[in-house]
């Protein structure tokens, strides 16, 4: 089955790793089953939430590979390409085309600055590599840098560049991107503060770790705005909130890592050396959680 258009939500996979490196396939698999049940619109791993910053090569290949396996075409999967070379990242994307991606989210790893000719590069080299879709990544948060409005409308003439995610929260900026660009780069939300304004936009949808932590919540909170309730996506916009506010105090792969453990799903602990949620810290996790569930359940 061909995925032409995609929308809605795109939860962030957690990446299940035991102490030994292992990926844990079942618990991987349990989640993609239980996250279409509950009616997400397509499945993105390696991406923040998927800690692809602290996976090797092979757990990279074999997480796309149970992933795209167990999504057996359902929904889309889009996999999360991150390099610091232009070489590597053409390697990467065109490996898990082959694997059977519906599509890419690339993302640029850097140490030294780079001029926006170089971001272009990067992202226009993915594309080349392969047949299938590109979303282009901004997250100037961890990255340093901001892909600039003239960069992403020239990435947008690109045949299979047709959506961006961005997570710099500016609405204003994406305003301006979409007056410029139009429908030409279809806008994915990130943070949990700002998908309703960029569905307001006429955005895409939202790709995100709260997705694959309250699912189903999200799912709603995206139908809301399909349907133009906005009174009732921004009350629960609202509510949703408290999850970017414990995955800024705390560690984010780690929160979500941990909701799902309370969820009954033993995806284990963040990949060293980052380090598990404290007593405490899990338990105001489960409080936002059932929050969250109570809130969304009103409707």
């Amino acid at each position: 089955m061909a995925f032409t258009q995609w929308k809605g939500i795109f939860p962030y996979l957690v990446s299940p790793v035991d102490e030994d490196g292992n990926v844990k396939e079942q618990v991987l698999r349990n989640l993609v089953d239980h996250l279409i049940a509950c009616g997400v619109h397509g499945l993105t791993p390696l991406g923040s939430t998927g800690e692809f910053f602290y996976l090797d090569w092979e757990q990279r290949r074999e997480i796309v590979r149970i992933v795209v396996e167990a999504a057996a075409h359902r929904v889309p999967v889009v996999a999360g390409v991150a390099a610091s070379t232009n070489r590597d990242a053409a390697f990467q994307a065109s490996e898990f085309e082959r694997l059977g991606v519906d599509g890419i989210l690339g993302i640029l790893n850097v140490y030294f600055p780079l001029k926006q000719d170089g971001i272009y590069g990067y992202f226009a080299g993915i594309a080349g590599a392969v047949s299938c879709q590109v979303v282009v990544y901004n997250n100037p948060k961890f990255t340093g840098f901001e892909i600039e409005i003239p960069t992403l409308k020239k990435l947008s003439q690109i045949s299979n560049i047709n959506y961006y995610k961005d997570a710099s929260g500016n609405t204003g900026r994406l305003l301006q991107l979409s007056n410029i660009v139009g429908n030409d780069l279809k806008i994915f939300s990130a943070s949990a503060h700002v998908p309703v304004f960029v569905m307001m936009l006429g955005g895409a949808g939202w790709m995100a770790g709260p997705a694959c932590l309250l699912p189903k919540e999200s799912v709603m909170l995206y139908e809301l705005c399909a349907r133009k309730r906005w009174d009732e996506a921004f009350r629960l916009q609202r509510t949703m909130w408290e999850v970017n506010r414990v995955f800024q105090k705390y560690n984010l792969a780690a929160c979500v890592k941990a909701g799902l453990e309370l969820q009954g799903f033993p995806v284990g602990n963040p990949i060293a050396p980052n380090q598990p949620l404290g007593k405490e810290a899990r338990e105001e996790v489960g409080q936002v959680i059932r929050l969250i569930k109570k809130e969304f359940h009103t409707l």
